[in-house]
């Protein structure tokens, strides 16, 4: 192929790479025209004269540029991660199903459902006539070996009985008191004992049912006080420290708050839902708490600020996202980092002051380094030629 035709392939494929550039790649306008290179959109050329011819119809309703220039609004600031809310599930401070150390049968049930107990205080008795008797059998044998201890003592003191008599004599007393203790600690065993003070529940044994080690005999809950499970996102992980204040509203009674303080934090966050465990402590001095209950957990923190910014006023480009400031009537293009999309505002990361105006509407009409000429200002009045008249 001659060298002409190859030149004029290439030029026409450059052209059209150029071409697909422009129309396909955002930001590849603005860029053009940065360096003097292009016009601005037909359809913005277009809407100009329209906009101008109607500058008080934009005016009034602030949506479009007017008069050539461009509207703006003012970055403000916004505070995030300084609430926390969660649903969490209360317990007892304490819980404890009873359970018997024997097996037996219940003949004997001293407390009823709702009863308020004492810890050590007896609630269930099994039959122990077995035991009564072990008892009595093993007070008769230590009774007896120490009797025997008595004879051979007054027997060694006229040097009729041996040393080792004695001996065997007062080891005989110590193993049957040794059994006598046994005895009493079987019997002992026979009553069923509330280990922590608080309030039986519902009772799932009668007197006559035949228990095991394994039976539940009583539920009981010391409920002077409620924790309250519930699950943070790791973001609030390092915020969260013992003692500080909750406020914990019943889920079926959102008007009644309750205060506590956070009284345990677990030590890893869950791999598989990515939150951290916390435990609140409210206390229940009026009992009109339950464990069980569903509470909404909140949080307050100093949180983090950012600048925020009206979404129209976020643009891209190839080399990311940023948005157009304008400081002395002179334009310039500034990076930011999105942090936050919210309906009304975007919170971003970026080098700038609050307060700055930046441009929302009219893009087209901006370019890095020059001068800017401010149509409107969001919440104040379109600049029109008869309030610019007026002004002067």
């Amino acid at each position: 192929m001659p060298i002409w035709k190859q030149l004029i392939v290439c030029v026409a494929l450059l052209a059209i790479g150029i071409a697909a550039w422009v129309f396909f790649v955002p930001g590849s306008r603005e860029t053009l025209a940065s360096y003097g290179i292009g016009t601005a959109p037909a359809a913005t050329q277009a809407s100009a004269p329209a906009a101008r011819g109607g500058q008080g119809r934009g005016g009034a309703g602030g949506g479009g540029v007017t008069g050539g220039g461009v509207i703006t609004a003012p970055i403000a600031t916004a505070t995030i991660n300084d609430r926390l809310q969660a649903i969490g599930t209360g317990r007892a401070v304490e819980s404890v199903t009873v359970t018997p150390f024997v097996s037996g049968r219940l003949t004997e049930i001293l407390v009823r459902s709702g009863s308020t107990v004492e810890a050590g205080e007896t609630i269930a008795r099994l039959d122990a006539e077995a035991e009564t008797i072990a008892v009595d059998r093993a007070r008769f044998q230590l009774e007896d070996a120490q009797a025997r201890l008595d004879r051979v003592n007054q027997l060694r003191s006229s040097n009729t009985a041996s040393q080792v008599q004695v001996t065997e004599a007062q080891l005989e007393v110590e193993n049957a008191r040794l059994a006598l203790r046994d005895a009493e600690l079987s019997l002992a065993r026979r009553d069923v004992e509330a280990p922590i003070s608080g309030v039986v529940g519902i009772l799932p044994v009668s007197v006559g049912n035949y228990v095991t080690n394994q039976t539940e005999v009583a539920a009981i809950d010391d409920r002077s006080s409620i924790l309250v499970d519930f699950w943070v996102p790791e973001r609030f992980s390092g915020m969260i420290a013992v003692g500080d204040f909750v406020e914990a509203a019943l889920v079926s009674r959102p008007a009644e708050v309750f205060r506590g303080q956070v009284s345990a934090i677990d030590n890893r966050i869950d791999a598989q839902s990515r939150t951290l465990r916390v435990e609140a402590r409210i206390d229940n001095p009026s009992d009109r708490l339950r464990a069980g209950m569903s509470f909404q957990v909140a949080m307050r923190f100093p949180g983090d600020t950012y600048p925020s910014v009206d979404p129209l006023a976020v643009q891209w480009g190839t080399d990311g996202a940023f948005i157009w400031t304008i400081e002395g009537g002179v334009a310039r293009r500034t990076p930011v980092r999105i942090v936050q999309r919210n309906s009304d505002s975007i919170l971003i990361a970026a080098e700038v002051e609050p307060g700055i105006q930046v441009v929302t509407e009219g893009i087209h009409l901006v370019r890095d380094g020059g001068d800017v000429r401010i149509a409107q200002r969001r919440g104040e009045p379109a600049v029109t030629p008869e309030t610019a008249a007026r002004g002067s």
